[in-house]
């Protein structure tokens, strides 16, 4: 889960990590001329804001949930050349305080016009992203509630100053009597003192429904007081020591610098380019990731992004059973990325690159440190000990190249990493630490739908469903995707022995075909093809993703959860890429009901062969909390590659040079 962390509107990240000679900000990286694909400026926020005030659009009330750039199509993208003009446009969501009215508009920064003007009908369409502002509405609406004042006393609970009424979405939640009303819903939980964790102190059974409009409690759900837990959950250094004495320094220094190159904001390393961008919703994006082939740079994927991330909660009780949060559509990713800090989050030779968001004012803000950029070591790439030839031994270490960022939102800190590998490979990660979600319940009883991981405190059984964004553009922009999986074939003729395996390929031809399962006992694969682009075998060149998969959306089809997070009930999608295209849950999946996204765009059936495609990949751990992961959980791990598969000739790393560690010989011997 993730629940929403307490903010202010003005909030203004401060820079807190010094630099030092193993770290460089963006700053020295050399300026580049403008390019269509780049990140917003802060000057770009602030005459979006302008126009739009200009336009009368605008007022004190007004407040602006989400600030994007209206990337270009990828083939104006592709044609851009340095010193063309770029056209900027901005894609911006507005919402009243006062009233509840929202909107979005297409605000061409350029041309200083507003290019298109729409109300957002909130009750079909959803509602915008929570705002930071709307975080402390919610606590301070809930605790000067009597209510839930009263709800607290007959807990025993009257010290209300180490309450945390923590602000959540509301899901699908709506009321007859308030159609396109604005909600979000309340648990609550304690500290001991001001600095304690809250979630060790779970208040059961009762939540606390908010219209952030009228700022006012419209209903309170109380199903009984059980016992609050008391013991505490520091994870602090000082309150778990002594510390360890036996570990050794370990450093990671590149005398001679890192290997890779900064021109504003596209980077070039080991063969590959790509272009960095950083936005409010999905948080690190890359544009036109392409490899080196001898004399040609071929295209790979023209944007990749994690798009959205779905927690969904198993608890069956009234006061939980509603829990399933989309921290992107709902909560802004990228606004709630952290300033990273040197030797913590990241180590080694560090390239920072800052983050230029817009506010909930509309204004511009500056997040320090937001994407980290480092090489590291991966062990061993390749080697061959060559038994014919006196055991002449060659290998090769490998590096990859690691693009990143870390996003909190409430209880849980998530990593996101994408890898580049010399061979060719583009892998992801995601890193899910911090603290489980917690509930009470009577020491000793807990039930099947979660672990007790102190007395009387329930860490309920979760799913986090990620999904990235996949716009293929391998070798080219028209491409087919093929499902591949591994199967044996029957005694006879054809296999005499029974020993024989050979694989079966099904084109995925038409959207209408839905979205498709993982399958890890046929070894189930999807290769991105070019059916135009043909390798030296005369084969179609491609990459391959191959999946780490877990279960789906456990949540019964019929269900809020399963409806609102439907892109989770498969673990590939393939779409026609269109520019409208943009998010699987849907542009507005805050109080959405259901349906948007992924399953209205495969419903009326497109054909997918040789075309502009996008592939939407879900994954992710179905959580089951351990006693280990209490109170602060390990990093657990999920994810995927991209492998090239006939995309190369051959081996692509064969040239990398032999290495000489430092006090030995070379890693060969003849």
């Amino acid at each position: 889960m993730s629940v929403a962390p307490v903010r202010a509107t003005t909030n203004v990240h401060k820079r807190v990590v010094p630099m030092s000679s193993c770290c460089h900000t963006d700053a020295d990286a050399a300026p580049a001329a403008p390019h269509p694909l780049d990140p917003l400026t802060a000057d770009e926020i602030s005459a979006a804001r302008r126009i739009l005030t200009e336009e009368g659009r605008v007022t004190d009330a007004t407040r602006f949930p989400l600030v994007l750039l209206d990337e270009p199509d990828r083939h104006t993208a592709d044609a851009h050349r340095d010193g063309d003009p770029v056209v900027r446009r901005l894609r911006v969501t507005l919402l009243d305080s006062v009233t509840g009215a929202a909107a979005e508009a297409l605000v061409d920064v350029t041309a200083g016009a507003v290019v298109a003007h729409r109300a957002l009908d909130t009750e079909q369409e959803g509602q915008p992203p929570v705002t930071f502002e709307e975080y402390e509405i919610v606590e301070q609406v809930v605790k000067a509630d009597p209510g839930w004042r009263k709800a607290m006393a007959d807990r025993g609970v009257t010290d209300l100053d180490l309450a945390v009424a923590a602000p959540l979405g509301a899901g699908p939640l709506r009321f007859e009597d308030r159609p396109g009303a604005r909600l979000m819903r309340s648990l609550t939980w304690l500290r001991c003192d001001a600095s304690d964790s809250p979630w060790a102190h779970p208040v059961a059974g009762l939540v606390a429904d908010v219209d952030v409009i009228e700022r006012k409690v419209v209903r309170l759900i109380d199903t009984g007081a059980v016992p609050i837990p008391t013991e505490c959950g520091r994870y602090e250094a000082e309150f778990n020591g002594p510390a360890r004495t036996d570990l050794r320094p370990l450093e990671i220094t590149q005398p001679e610098g890192p290997s890779f190159a900064l021109s504003g904001r596209l980077l070039t390393w080991q063969k590959w380019r790509f272009r960095i961008d950083f936005n409010g919703r999905e948080g690190l994006v890359l544009h036109q990731i392409a490899h080196e082939d001898g004399d040609r740079v071929r295209p790979v994927l023209h944007r990749a992004s994690l798009a959205e991330m779905a927690v969904a909660y198993a608890e069956p009780g009234d006061d939980r059973n509603w829990v399933a949060f989309l921290d992107a559509g709902e909560y802004s990713l990228g606004r709630n990325a952290n300033a990273l800090k040197l030797g913590c989050d990241c180590l080694g030779e560090i390239t920072y690159l800052d983050a230029v968001l817009s506010d909930d004012l509309g204004n511009p803000e500056t997040l320090p440190n937001a994407i980290c950029i480092h090489e590291e070591d991966y062990g061993l790439l390749w080697k061959h000990t060559d038994i014919f030839n006196d055991m002449a031994a060659e290998s090769r270490r490998a590096r990859r190249l690691v693009v990143s960022y870390i996003a909190t939102v409430g209880n849980y800190d998530y990593g996101f990493y994408w890898y580049f590998h010399q061979d060719g490979t583009i892998a992801f990660e995601a890193k899910s630490t911090g603290i489980v979600q917690t509930s009470a319940v009577e020491p000793g009883t807990a039930d099947a739908v979660g672990t007790e991981v102190a007395p009387g405190l329930l860490a309920p059984f979760h799913q986090h469903l990620f999904c990235v964004r996949l716009d293929a553009a391998v070798d080219g922009h028209a491409n087919t995707v093929e499902e591949v999986d591994v199967v044996p074939v029957p005694s006879g003729p054809d296999n005499p022995n029974g020993n024989v395996f050979t694989t079966r390929v099904t084109p995925l031809a038409d959207s209408a075909e839905g979205g498709r399962l993982a399958d890890p006992l046929a070894g189930r694969r999807w290769r991105i093809t070019n059916p135009g682009s043909l390798n030296r075998m005369g084969k179609p060149v491609a990459y391959t993703l191959v999946p780490q998969p877990g279960p789906v959306v456990l949540a019964q089809p019929d269900s809020a959860v399963a409806r609102r997070m439907a892109y989770g009930t498969k673990h590939v999608w393939v779409t026609r890429h269109r520019p409208e295209r943009r998010f699987p849950a849907g542009d507005y999946p805050n109080q959405n009901a259901g349906g948007a996204g992924l399953p209205l765009w495969t419903a009326a059936g497109e054909s997918l062969e040789d075309t502009e495609l996008t592939v939407w990949h879900t994954f992710g751990p179905t959580h089951l909390p351990r006693l280990e992961e209490w109170p602060v959980m390990p990093v657990d791990h999920s994810g995927f590659t991209l492998k090239p598969t006939g995309f190369f000739d051959r081996n692509p790393s064969l040239d990398l040079p032999k290495e000489t560690p430092r006090g030995e010989g070379h890693c060969h011997t003849a």
